[in-house]
């Protein structure tokens, strides 16, 4: 019981500190969880606890938020962009129903699949990080509904643990003429509606099995993610304007690496 409490305690703040940035905060999470023996009934602790990250990110962007809000009646921009990004969520709605027991029993279930995705994803990030193309987009609130439908079917790919779900979503805005800032910023604001659409069905799946050691361990993570996820939202936009990805990727490849390694070794 005290071993659970503290390694959910410890993978909370590792929940909040790689949920905005592209290195899957699952494909971390559900990592260290398995090397540190955690106990997680349903895999239920490892999405509900992303709702920390999420309340964190409303609380960094809540002025904004109320503002995207109230000119909403009177501005098209407005309504454009919370309509872009109920588009772009769709997606994950319509294959996160379909798919749900198969990524739960399955893809989570397997550390070398996890490992695999995330020295994959690292250099297809590389890639795309030094592309030298001319973005067309500043601000997420310009992109296109139809960028941003496009940009929700990326998203779907980090349903495979270790794709990373702000990466593949930043991976997508930029190929599609996003700039480096605007595009981390639609990935945040999209991790909105899909995290709490998957805490929602999550919730609901596992119910019957969350005792109260369980739901004890879930606050704990909650809190510790959404504390660790306040630091890292303030700092992540700032430090990818400026330098890009790379770091991301080659933290992705030497992680994936070094679990692989580990795995293969029968740790």
């Amino acid at each position: 019981m005290e071993h659970n409490t503290i390694v959910a305690a410890v993978l909370g703040i590792l929940e909040g500190l790689t949920e905005f940035i592209p290195v899957s905060s699952t494909g971390h999470v559900l990592l260290a969880g398995h090397f540190l023996g955690f106990d997680s009934p349903g895999r239920a602790f490892e999405v509900i606890i992303q709702l920390g990250a999420i309340a964190a990110i409303l609380g960094v962007y809540a002025s904004r938020i109320w503002q995207i809000l109230t000119d909403a009646p009177h501005d098209p921009i407005a309504r454009r962009f919370i309509g872009a990004v109920l588009l772009a969520f769709m997606p994950a709605v319509v294959i996160g129903l379909l798919a749900h027991d198969f990524i739960k029993t399955v893809l989570f279930e397997t550390p070398m699949l996890i490992a695999v995705m995330l020295i994959v994803g690292g250099f297809i990030m590389l890639w795309v990080d030094r592309q030298a193309t001319q973005p067309k987009y500043h601000r997420a609130e310009d992109f296109p509904l139809g960028m941003a439908l496009k940009i929700g079917f990326f998203q779907c790919l980090a349903m495979v643990p270790g794709v990373s779900r702000s990466g593949a979503t930043i991976v997508g805005a930029l190929l599609m003429g996003a700039n480096k800032r605007s595009a981390a910023e639609f990935s945040f604001f999209l991790a909105m509606p899909t995290m709490l659409g998957a805490f929602t069905l999550d919730l609901i799946k596992n119910r019957d099995i969350l005792d109260s050691a369980a739901m004890g361990n879930i606050v704990i993570g909650f809190i510790t993610a959404f504390i660790s996820a306040i630091i890292v939202v303030r700092w992540v936009l700032g430090y990818v304007t400026q330098h890009g990805y790379a770091l991301f990727a080659w933290w992705r490849i030497i992680i994936g690496s070094v679990v692989l390694l580990a795995l293969m070794a029968g740790k």
